[in-house]
């Protein structure tokens, strides 16, 4: 038996589309973008989060010599939330990455797969689901209401 899978997700041409939290977000996980350390790949990411309280944490890519020893945005912003705020629940997280040398054909940059990985762990643990979005620096957009919109076989702890 053959099954599709669909995914759903929202897409926005430029930011200007987006609601006022949500272009905030984006102007944040910009911001963080500039400060990534990406010597190696040129590649520069930034992420923020919007937790439940309002308050925005941001964080970017961490790379090192000593592959794969680096850290991605995502996780660099995800596991410094938690760390500071265990209980606060996650609303939305938005990522803004690509190459040091922009380019305005450069499409969204959606998490790679440990990113997506942790996220899933975390929608899992507040048992709610976060809203995603990611973008390059040229401003398309593209939003999942769940990170399970994104990676649809997960693998969570119901398996162990």
């Amino acid at each position: 038996m053959k099954k599709d899978i669909q995914i759903g997700y929202e897409y926005f041409k430029n930011s200007s589309e987006l609601s006022n939290i949500e272009r905030t977000l984006f102007e944040r996980a910009k911001l963080a973008r500039e400060n990534a350390y990406a010597p190696y790949s040129q590649f520069l990411v930034g992420c923020a989060v919007l937790l439940e309280n309002g308050d925005i944490y941001s964080g970017n890519n961490q790379e090192n010599a000593a592959f794969p020893s680096g850290l991605c945005a995502e996780r660099t912003t995800l596991f410094w939330v938690a760390a500071n705020f265990p209980k606060e629940k996650i609303k939305k997280i938005f990522v803004v990455g690509g190459p040091k040398e922009f380019s305005e054909k450069n499409p969204p940059i959606p998490p790679c797969g440990a990113c997506r990985q942790s996220l899933l762990e975390f929608e899992t643990k507040q048992n709610e689901n976060i809203d995603l979005y990611f973008s390059s620096m040229n401003e398309e957009v593209i939003k999942v209401k769940s990170i399970k919109d994104l990676l649809p076989f997960s693998f969570d702890a119901t398996f162990l």
